[in-house]
């Protein structure tokens, strides 16, 4: 395990290049929900709710003319009419009652399957074509691509659909409250004008206010929320770093340098969170006001109609709640100025992500000429023609290269350190498209890459030695032999165990698993990158000893820098710099010495039972 990289701290005025997506390109991502397999299912959700808040709307025009005739009733000491009014409210309050579960379980299914549909498609693309391992070296400032998928992809759905229910409630209250709010409000004489409805216009009035007061107060919001996203994903990145390199961070007394990382980080989220605090607090000073004002405001309008007689008390109480009505109507956004910030910072971090995917595709190339290509070999061998291995930005690496590597070859590639040797063993294994060329690999070859650190993933011993495979395929004898000859014996009890085998084995116990899975899955071609590096001498002649028994027919390409592994292979390809830049020498065979230095350690260091790894964590 490698010492744990420097963490960029990004600074209050951090320049980093942002990737943001307008909601233009958000609705031209999302918005396919309501298009191809899922339309009917999307449709059919979006109309019964859109159905729901018309019935909505029909039982609060109820409420608000029973309103009337109940206070008239009062008024006018109707004690039959206000036990009839009584029973209607019941009718009324049911209905209600009944609408608002309904809305409740239309619009949380709609959500949760809208946001699946996107989750999905956004994994998808992330995980096709090794994109989530080409986003790291062609995009290293986008931050936390899970995290984006994750939560951002949640909140850029999730209130889509209550803004949607609130503008069409919204629409839909103000076009039916308005003709209320005009009848009941009466006339108002100002300086010996009459106004007739005035109520309509002054609920418009304090809306326009509310409305321009809030983007006024609140402008700076989204931005804000964005930087505070960004800083969050951030630490949660840092530290997770910790998490993983921790054996390396304690063993070199690294805790406090990391300390003083996260408390700087955290320093730059305490500093986003006040920013957007402040903008917060000016909102909820207005919402707060508000709340307090709408209810008061149209009783104090009406109030002098009502003390004239000019209307009953009935109509005092439907103006007011047709205003208030009204008023929430056309005050929606000052009501969700704060949500619709937030919704504006994750989806454009959602489309940032969806952008970078389309940068990274367009820096791969489309052309033949503009990447490395992979394409069926005319026989078992492996051949490298015109072979260019360039970084993503175009710079050339390894100058061009045609060599051929026949079928159960054994092939040692060396050279100096920045030369790009694991780089070309990646574009080999189909992991590095930048650069030029062809590589053929013989038809329906099962290749299997081991890095240096082997990807243990969760589940049980079995499923881990069987990966990518479920572990359902291989029998208990295949996995046992596996394990006995890669010197994991001591584990095979705990097989079916479920355990996070990478902090469970050691390195070198690690490395081992990587071996076993060629045992188990017995792949043509075999491609390393310091497979052995944790292992000591007697361990790694042990494990390249079974490319002479058990895989002998499997193809190999290593990369190492022990000399003792060319005893293990037939062929040497060696990268060194010229004038040009990187070129690879296509050296003459390898002399085998008959691993004659293997032997000679295998009898010089008797091991102490047949499994070295119960006696040696490696």
């Amino acid at each position: 395990m490698g010492m744990a990289e420097p963490v960029e701290v990004p600074l209050p005025d951090d320049t980093r290049p942002r990737r943001r997506g307008s909601v233009r390109a958000y609705w031209q991502l999302a918005g396919g929900y309501w298009k191809g397999p899922t339309a009917f299912q999307a449709w059919s959700l979006t109309l019964l709710s859109l159905a729901l808040v018309i019935a909505n709307i029909v039982v609060q025009y109820g409420i608000n003319v029973w309103n009337r005739s109940f206070f008239n009733a009062l008024e006018q000491h109707n004690h039959s009419y206000f036990y009839r009014a009584m029973l209607l409210f019941l009718v009324l309050a049911f209905a209600a009652a009944l609408v608002a579960v309904l809305q409740l379980v239309f619009r949380m299914r709609l959500q949760i399957l809208w946001r699946q549909w996107l989750t999905r498609r956004l994994v998808g693309r992330w995980l096709e074509e090794q994109r989530f391992y080409r986003l790291s070296i062609a995009a290293p400032d986008l931050d936390a691509p899970e995290f984006r998928i994750a939560e951002d992809a949640r909140v850029a759905t999730e209130p889509v659909i209550d803004f949607g229910y609130g503008i069409a409630n919204a629409v839909l209250t103000a076009a039916v409250f308005f003709g209320v709010l005009w009848s009941a409000s009466g006339v108002a004489v100002v300086y010996g004008v009459r106004i007739p409805g005035f109520m309509v216009y002054a609920a418009v009035l304090y809306s326009v206010i509310m409305s321009a007061s809030m983007v006024l107060f609140g402008h700076a919001l989204v931005g804000r929320i964005e930087e505070r996203n960004r800083n969050e994903a951030q630490l949660r990145y840092e530290m997770g770093r910790v998490r993983e390199n921790a054996e390396s961070i304690a063993m070199i007394g690294g805790a406090e340098d990391e300390v003083k990382g996260i408390e700087a980080t955290m320093k730059l989220v305490g500093i986003a969170w006040t920013r957007v605090v402040s903008s917060q607090g000016w909102l909820t000073w207005l919402m707060g006001g508000n709340g307090v004002l709408a209810p008061v405001l149209p009783l104090l309008l009406a109030a002098p109609n009502y003390l004239n007689g000019d209307i009953t008390l009935g109509d005092l109480t439907q103006s007011a709640a047709a205003f208030v009505q009204v008023q929430v109507a056309l005050n929606w956004l000052v009501d969700n100025y704060t949500r619709i910030a937030e919704w504006l910072a994750s989806a454009g971090r959602v489309t940032g992500l969806w952008s970078a995917f389309s940068e990274l595709d367009a820096s791969v190339g489309t052309e033949d000429n503009e990447r490395i290509t992979i394409e069926e070999s005319p026989d078992n061998d492996i051949h490298l023609q015109g072979l260019c291995v360039a970084q993503h930005n175009g710079l050339v690496m390894i100058d061009e290269t045609d060599t051929v590597i026949a079928k159960g070859d054994k092939v040692l590639l060396m050279g100096e350190s920045g030369t790009g040797k694991s780089t070309l063993i990646r574009a080999i294994a189909g992991l590095w498209p930048w650069g030029s060329g062809c590589i053929k690999l013989p038809a329906g070859a099962k290749v299997a890459f081991l890095p240096q650190r082997p990807y243990l993933p969760l589940g049980t011993l079995r499923q881990v030695l069987s990966y990518p495979d479920d572990g359902q395929k291989s029998s208990d004898a295949t996995l046992h032999d596996a394990m006995t000859k890669c010197g994991l014996k001591r584990f095979i009890p705990r097989l079916d165990a479920e355990e996070k085998w990478d902090k469970v084995l050691s390195g070198g116990e690690q490395q081992r698993i990587g071996f076993a899975r060629l045992l188990v899955l017995r792949p043509d071609i075999v491609i390393m990158d310091e497979a052995t590096a944790a292992l000591d001498a007697a361990s790694q002649d042990s494990m390249m000893d079974l490319f002479r028994t058990e895989l002998a027919d499997a193809t190999l390409i290593s990369v190492g820098h022990r000399t003792e592994l060319e005893d293990y292979h037939d062929r040497k390809l060696t990268l060194h710099r010229n004038a040009k830049g990187v070129e690879m020498d296509d050296g003459a065979a390898i002399q085998r010495k008959h691993n004659f230095a293997g032997l000679l350690r295998k009898t010089l260091r008797p091991r102490p039972s047949p499994d070295p790894a119960s006696a040696i964590s490696n």
